[in-house]
């Protein structure tokens, strides 16, 4: 099938999407326990994120998506992260994921969302798996870990070594493979994150047509296949999009922790001091201060790198390589920012901070998982942006 006229579907506003979002805060925050006890997002919350649209923002308009901006992935998955960190993950990755298909082929495109406009597409890049090159495609098979959205996806991106009709491994790729051709294994057990359900999906010699085989070194420097190339969204420069994306949430659950410690300050005393109400305190007021401004300078960061790769794709320019490994550098600034400012707040806050029932301990864990996310890290990031400044050409990795 193929998908020429775009549907009459209103495209809503970032604005729009955004306030979507927290109108469903009160739902996706009291779903949030009972989520982080199954270790998968309650099947309510997803429904009620689907008939919002929040996982069409990066689906084509030609499908009946919404074809948004990076800032607007950003915002949404932040909007979300209000109300639970976890579920946030859930739709950040699945984003994503569905921006990678808007990469490929239009016959890959019209197999994933032709079929079914609410498909949901979950990802891991790295290539933990065998091919064998076979005619019109590759035969594939190989254990992913780990795939968020597990439970809810409907298609997998996966990483795979190319191989050549001698075995040779020639390149690296993305399979795109149905969720129903593959193999589940439970293996999601962490102490943040829990409801992400970022489980292990398993091939056994399944056979992916080349239409659904995306080459990521030419995709890093911005060469993809997809024939619509007046998209804007999909001339996004790729790892950047890949890196940032993920800091999305953190931004939520920062500003979530800053705003549960404020609205407490007024009726918590200081234990074993005479301030009956912290919001009294010098000291007090001092870690507020510094938490909110780390909270800021994580949004200013993040803000200027989407509009870097948001400003690229709409003039039809592929970042250099300093500005994307800036980008990769805010995106660990982000993380390092939110990581910190939570610390401050859960020490302002007392001891009270890691009672079960109380939501900081959990924003606490989701976002120290989520900052330890390989291609966030901020120390690989900063040397890879110190590198580039300096023009040293020993590259640590090629995700940039």
């Amino acid at each position: 099938m193929t998908t020429t006229t775009a549907p009459t579907t209103e495209i809503p506003t970032a604005a729009e999407l955004v306030a979507r979002a927290r109108e469903l805060k009160p739902l996706l925050a009291a779903n949030a326990a009972q989520g982080e006890k199954d270790r998968r997002v309650v099947e309510e919350s997803i429904q009620a994120m689907t008939d919002a649209g929040l996982f069409k923002i990066s689906v084509p308009k030609r499908y009946g998506g919404y074809e948004t901006s990076m800032r607007t992935m950003l915002d949404v998955s932040s909007a979300v992260a209000e109300a639970d960190g976890g579920t946030s993950w859930v739709v950040t990755l699945t984003n994503v994921c569905n921006w990678l298909v808007g990469l490929m082929p239009e016959q890959a495109q019209d197999e994933v969302f032709g079929a079914d406009p609410d498909a949901k597409v979950s990802g891991v890049l790295a290539p933990t798996a065998e091919t064998r090159k076979v005619e019109g495609g590759y035969r594939v098979s190989g254990k992913w870990y780990y795939n968020s959205g597990s439970y809810h996806c409907t298609w997998a991106v996966m990483g795979i070594p190319i191989t050549d009709e001698d075995g040779n491994v020639v390149d690296q790729g993305c399979a795109l493979i149905p969720r129903s051709d593959m193999g589940f294994e439970d293996t999601w057990f962490v102490a943040g994150m829990r409801s992400s359900g970022s489980n292990c999906l398993i091939a056994d010699d399944i056979f992916v047509p080349d239409h659904r085989v995306l080459s990521v070194p030419p995709a890093i420097g911005g060469h993809y296949q997809t024939p619509h190339t007046d998209e804007v969204l999909y001339r996004s420069a790729l790892i950047p999009v890949l890196a940032l994306v993920l800091v999305g949430p953190q931004l939520g659950m920062g500003r979530a922790a800053l705003d549960f410690v404020i609205d407490k300050a007024p009726k918590k005393p200081i234990s074993y001091t005479f301030f009956t109400s912290q919001k009294e305190s010098t000291a007090f007021q001092l870690q507020i201060a510094e938490a909110a401004r780390l909270i800021d300078t994580a949004h200013l960061h993040a803000y200027r790198a989407a509009a870097d790769i948001d400003e690229a794709a709409a003039r039809g320019d592929y970042p250099d390589y300093l500005t994307r490994s800036r980008v990769r550098s805010d995106t660990g600034y982000v993380a390092d920012c939110i990581t910190r400012a939570i610390d401050i707040l859960l020490s302002a806050h007392g001891a009270g901070s890691f009672a079960e029932v109380s939501p900081l301990q959990r924003i606490w864990r989701d976002s120290a998982v989520a900052a330890r996310h390989a291609i966030v890290s901020p120390a690989v990031s900063y040397e890879v942006y110190g590198k580039a400044l300096l023009g040293v050409e020993q590259p640590i990795t090629p995700m940039v």
